[in-house]
């Protein structure tokens, strides 16, 4: 079947839907954005069977859905519509949702429903449920649309509110003005909701210090408390902030108006310690860091599971540096089998472009951002008395990709989306790339993958042995099939011979060609693409931290000029 894929970003859904499509047989082609003129000249050439939205913003002109079957992934139960549909069922604590494929019609989100499915919703941010629950039933509902599609007896049915069944209903935008805290009233688990709500975007928009912030990323601090909205603690880039009724962590702010800060989301304590200036916070000096430490290791029998847990998978300077001292750490302890669990929603992404933009020298800060990551890495290969393990619950994306394969196994879960590659963002990469990739699925594929930068399904990983396992795609069978497969590798009775022939391997690995002299060789490459002002790699940094919209240029002409002359 013919199928164009519309949607208004190239996201982690899109990427998903593309390859599940891909690998089923079907012929496509894709339109990101809304460019009218060339979407028409496109379905004109293409003459697609059906068009496919994953996740749209935009209206489809009404010649293009009148002419085409167009089914829409809307993130709603049966009924709901309008623009900020999950983020009222997590404003309003939820204890389910769901997602409804519907088809295009001159009404939004009120066509005919080809699929609807619910779930339990969990008390997460709107960016992890999209990652799970919402994406494993849109691909459901999607595989299923695309059967009913060839079945010339089917009929997608109309939405009836008349159907006591038809729980949802049409709720308008949810501007700023109603997600609102006000710290007076609200409790710490309202406060929590609305902020959850807001991840990634829009953010909630509130006001610290004189200045405009939007918030994102909160966690719960379960001792500390104070005046409502004061500023109790700053720890591990986090801003711990009193409630009526106890207090909670902030982990990111976005800071508009302070000429010191760029208009993107930063660690809080950065914003907060921008805004403060020479004024004083009055910290607490006393507390659990624990409850925000964005690294944690759980122990379980002879296996250390080490959580990784930094925001959209973004590590910068600091968090590489931590991380390394505690696998580090971990090495020296009694674990027989590491296992590197990355993050709640991400597993790893790499270095971090925000903290990168934000640096006084984004060049500076790029360089040892790289070389902190690269220490990581080098930490996970050179473990010679344990057993590693990559568990890739989540997607992952450039040396966050890489960095897994620094371990001896690799265990991913079913859905997962890969992208093991650094061109679109104007780099060479480093992260030990050129010894790991090849390593795993031969150069002539790594160097495919590296040049054409297309996203990678974990059943596509497992089938060209970048990983060795796909565990089930439902998040509490992955994790128990994890720990029940490291539990019996701490277990197996030849796990010193398996240590035996590991340091073996890196002994004759280390005699071909020392590790040392990849690091320099792709070292020497970032370096000059660092400090180049004329390297594309500052405009693409810029493009993706900015959203797309360039600050303070008309053009991308202008935005060229403006970096050669920094």
């Amino acid at each position: 079947m013919k199928v164009l894929i519309l949607a208004s970003s190239f996201s982690g859904l899109c990427q998903r839907v593309l390859r599940e499509l891909v690998l089923l047989g079907h012929d496509i082609d894709q339109h990101y954005g809304m460019d009218e003129p060339v979407l028409r000249e496109q379905i004109a050439s293409f003459q697609p069977d059906l068009i496919l939205c994953p996740f749209l913003t935009h209206r489809i002109p009404e010649d293009i859905w009148q002419q085409y079957k167009c089914l829409i992934v809307h993130p709603g139960i049966e009924g709901d519509r309008g623009p900020s549909s999950i983020d009222y069922a997590i404003t309003h604590d939820d204890s389910r949702w769901g997602v409804t494929l519907l088809q295009a019609d001159s009404e939004m989100d009120a066509g005919d429903i080809w699929g609807t499915q619910n779930f339990p919703l969990r008390r997460a941010g709107k960016t992890s449920t999209y990652k799970r629950e919402v994406s494993t039933t849109a691909v459901a509902l999607i595989k299923q649309a695309l059967l009913d599609f060839k079945d010339p007896n089917y009929q997608p049915k109309p939405l009836n509110y008349n159907n006591p069944g038809v729980e949802g209903t049409c709720n308008p935008l949810l501007r700023q003005p109603l997600r609102r805290i006000d710290w007076s009233v609200d409790t710490t688990r309202t406060i929590m909701q609305k902020i959850y709500a807001a991840d990634t975007t829009p953010g909630v928009l509130d006001h610290f210090l004189g200045h405009d912030v939007h918030l994102f990323g909160p966690e719960l601090e379960p001792n500390l408390k104070g005046e409502a909205k004061q500023i109790l603690a700053i720890r591990h880039g986090a801003v711990c902030v009193a409630t009526i009724d106890g207090a909670v962590w902030i982990k990111q702010m976005k800071c508009k108006t302070h000429s010191a800060l760029p208009a993107i989301k930063l660690p809080a304590a950065r914003v907060i310690n921008a805004l403060a200036g020479n004024q004083s916070l009055n910290l607490a000096t006393e507390y659990d860091a624990s409850v925000i430490d964005d690294i944690r290791v759980e122990h379980i029998g002879d296996v250390a599971y080490v959580y990784f847990d930094f925001y959209n998978g973004a590590a910068n300077t600091q968090q590489c540096l931590r991380l390394k001292q505690r696998l580090a750490h971990v090495k020296a302890s009694d674990a027989k089998v590491i296992v590197l669990m990355g993050g709640e929603d991400f597993f790893s992404n790499g270095i971090h472009l925000n903290c990168i933009e934000a640096a006084a020298d984004p060049a500076l800060e790029s360089w040892q951002n790289i070389n902190a990551i690269d220490d990581v890495v080098a930490e996970i290969i050179h473990t010679p008395n344990q057993l590693t393990i990559a568990a890739l619950r989540n997607n992952a994306g450039a040396g966050g990709a890489i960095l897994a394969l620094a371990c001896d196994k690799v265990i991913i879960r079913e859905g997962v989306v890969l992208n093991p590659h650094y061109a679109k963002m104007g780099l060479y990469g480093s992260e030990y790339w050129t010894y790991l990739l090849p390593k795993r699925i031969g150069h002539e594929l790594a160097q495919k993958w590296t040049t054409e930068c297309e996203p990678l399904l974990a059943s596509e990983a497992l089938q060209y042995r970048f990983a060795d396992q796909m565990l089930p795609e439902d998040w509490e069978q992955y994790h128990e099939h994890l720990r029940s497969f490291c539990q019996q590798q701490a277990s197996q009775l030849d796990l010193t011979a398996e240590l035996e022939q590991k340091r073996q391997r890196r002994a004759a690995d280390e005699a071909l060609k020392p590790l040392e002299n990849y690091r320099s060789e792709e070292l020497a490459k970032m370096r000059e693409i660092f400090y180049n002002p004329e390297s594309s790699y500052h405009l693409e940094r810029k493009l993706f931290v900015f959203k797309g919209k360039l600050p303070e240029a008309d053009s991308v002409k202008d935005a060229q000029l403006e970096l050669a002359a920094q």
